[in-house]
């Protein structure tokens, strides 16, 4: 099979990862797929935040889990959080960073890196203690989040999907 073919479907979200660091060079490996996503009409007005600490990580999901009351929250511990963000005005902005995130996907699983969308800071970026947060993150004012990646080893744990029937519908 197809290199590329086989890492789109052997792809699979992880959320429960080993504490084991990631080699920088796989997580500049990562980022710069990020950036090789398209983007509509080569805008590219996104930005890609890289928070490589655990201690800013947690702080974030604590933030999260107050302001949308979620219990015990805490984006499955991961070593590596990307948050890509895009202008505010950008009329292309979530589905630019939709691709970028599946690049972002791709690119760990094929480097044996386990990911998952966390989307929860989608419609509230500008809440003020989380904008407060992402302010302190690098991510600028006029930015708005609509995913993060969680980035980490698998601990084994994962689930393979249900294969979903008719999912697929062939016209001639």
């Amino acid at each position: 099979m197809n290199q590329t073919l086989e890492t789109i479907l052997t792809r699979r979200s992880i959320r429960s990862f080993l504490n084991k660091p990631i080699p920088e060079e796989d997580i500049k490996q990562i980022a710069d797929a990020a950036i090789h996503a398209p983007s509509g009409m080569g805008r590219e007005t996104w930005q890609f935040t890289v928070v490589q600490s655990r201690e800013k990580i947690q702080r974030l999901a604590k933030v999260i889990e107050k302001e949308t009351g979620r219990g015990n929250y805490n984006m499955y511990q991961p070593e590596v959080l990307i948050i890509p963000s895009n202008l505010r005005e950008s009329p292309f902005g979530k589905e630019d960073n939709a691709c970028a995130m599946e690049n972002i996907f791709l690119a760990a699983h094929s480097l044996g890196i386990g990911s998952v969308w966390i989307n929860q800071l989608n419609g509230i970026s500008d809440r003020p203690a989380v904008r407060e947060l992402l302010t302190e993150l690098s991510i600028p004012a006029d930015h708005v989040v609509y995913g993060m990646v969680a980035l980490g080893y698998p601990d084994g744990t994962e689930i393979a999907p249900k294969v979903r029937k008719g999912a697929v519908v062939y016209v001639k």
